[in-house]
This record gives structure tokens, sequence and C-alpha cells, in this order.
């Protein structure tokens, strides 16, 4: 019996809750992992998991064993990286996660670019807004913008992008200049959908905190420009998302000594002692790439 992939189906099958969810992700059936944890159960001499009705749990032996069984996997794959970098530049498989509007509008032309530069290398761009787990969906890296990070992840900062209040030329030809804060309420204000009806301003030592009603809320990052674009109102948009439009004109800045809160943008991973060489690749690019966005 492969003793490694007995490990791997037993830390899967903790990760994921279950026996056949941990058969789907190594493309085999619930019996052949059943089998392989109990081969492993008998190695060790220990009953390693708890059957329940709705999932699967480590025993107390289960926990103890789950812990060298993860370090033992990440060594042995370190060490297929580490004897791959030293003969070859990186190469394999990164799965890379991401939100949908910063993957559709900036990163899969970087990760294009970086594929150019980095023959060897293939990159599975996954564009999701909710959180994606990294150690539950075995991904790679995972690209956040702001909430809670998680304390059992690590997370490298990548970014910080300031807000900008943003319309169309056609707009304000039509509906004018807001001169101050408080004039944003004459206006058509797009909000996303999740936000809440208060919108934050900073202006070096002052701020203003407005409550603007909106007739046009989306959950669509992406939709949410385009309504602006478009000449429906005027948002709190990030600079990532607006830099260019408004070099090309064809969006304008409002009140450009006010800026909403930024966005914090990090790099997440699952803990371990050193990345897979072509892991730290893709990120010391994105980390370069995007500091210079």
């Amino acid at each position: 019996m492969d003793r490694l992939k007995a490990m791997g189906a037993f830390v899967r099958a903790v990760e994921l809750g279950s026996l056949s969810a941990a058969a789907r992700e190594m493309a085999t059936t619930q019996p052949t992992v059943s089998k392989l944890v109990a081969w492993l159960e008998r190695e060790v001499g220990a009953r390693l998991l708890e059957r329940g009705s709705q999932r699967v749990l480590p025993t107390e032996e289960g926990s103890r064993l789950l812990v060298h069984a993860k370090q033992l996997l990440e060594d042995y794959e370190e060490a297929l990286a580490d004897m791959a970098s030293g003969v070859r530049e990186p190469r394999g498989l990164v799965r890379l996660s991401a939100p949908v509007a910063l993957g559709e509008l900036r990163l899969s032309a970087l990760v294009l670019e970086m594929l150019s530069t980095l023959p060897q290398l293939e990159v599975e761009l996954l564009l999701e807004d909710r959180f994606v787990d990294p150690v539950e969906e075995r991904i790679d890296l995972t690209l956040r913008i702001g909430g809670v990070l998680p304390a059992d992840l690590v997370a490298r900062p990548l970014a910080v992008w300031p807000r900008y209040l943003v319309a169309s030329p056609d707009y304000v030809r039509r509906k004018g200049w807001p001169r101050r804060p408080g004039d944003l309420t004459a206006h058509e204000y797009l909000r996303y959908a999740a936000s809440d009806e208060v919108l934050h301003l900073r202006s070096g030592g002052e701020s203003a905190v407005l409550e603007l009603a909106s007739r046009y809320r989306v959950n669509s990052a992406i939709a949410l420009l385009d309504a602006v674009q478009s000449g429906a109102g005027i948002s709190l948009q990030p600079c990532w998302m607006v830099d260019e439009a408004l070099r090309q004109g064809t969006l304008v800045r409002l009140l450009p000594r006010w800026t909403g809160p930024a966005q914090t943008a990090h790099v997440v991973h699952a803990p371990r002692r050193r990345l897979p060489a072509r892991v730290q690749a893709v990120m010391d690019y994105l980390v370069d790439a995007v500091r210079r966005w």
C-alpha cells in the first residue's frame, strides 16, 4: 500500500469532512478512500476517524497523526519542488483565486503576461467573489480585498488602493459638478448592493459622513462600473478600476481632494514552512506587478 497516498486520503478526508469528497478530489471511489484510511489505521494501530452521519472527524489519535501527516506531505512536495528548481525554471500548475472584477479587469492580462515569461508554468485562475478557503479547495494562492483575514492562514500585504468619486463626462454635463461633499445629496448615487447607505469621505484631517439613498444598487462591481460609464450617476470606485478610464477621459474624478475608505489587498495561502518554487514565483510576480499599478 502507498503510504503517501493513504496519508493524503486521510488528510483530505479530514479537511473536506467526508470520505466521498476526498474520493471525488482524488478521482477515485469512496470505498477506495475508505480502504486507504483503514489500512493506515492498521499501520498505526489506532482508529483515526469517527464516521458520523454528516461528516468525518478525527479521533484524538487522528488529530495527532494529522499534524505529522500534513508535515510529511508538505516536506515531500517541497523536496520535489527543490529538485525541480535546482535544474529548471518554475514549472507546474498553480491554482489562483481572486475576486471577479479584479480578475476580469486586471489579473487575467497579468497572468497571461507572466505565462509568456515563465513558459513551464501553468495557472488556473478561479474568479469568485466569495471567500475561497485555500486549504479546503486546494488553492495555492488567494487574492483577498478587504474583509477579516482568517487567523489560521498566512497573508502577505499586496496593495492599499484609495477609492475615488467618479462619473462620466456626459453625466456632469447634464447634472453639474458637486463642489462639496454635501452636494452629493442632489445627485444620482450608485452603490454596490452589499454596502449601506452611509458614505464616508476624508480629506486630510477633515471627514464627511453622508446618508445617500440610491435608486440603483447592484451586486456586481463590473456592472456598477458600466453603469457609471454609461452616465447613470456617481459612484465610489477603487483606483485600480478607474485609473485607466480617468487617463483616457471616459470618466472624471469628482471632489478630487476627497477619498473614500481605502481597499486593502492581500495574497493569502495555507501555512507551510516554504512555498513550492512554482507558487513562490507566481506570488513574487504578482506582488511586484501589482505594486506598479
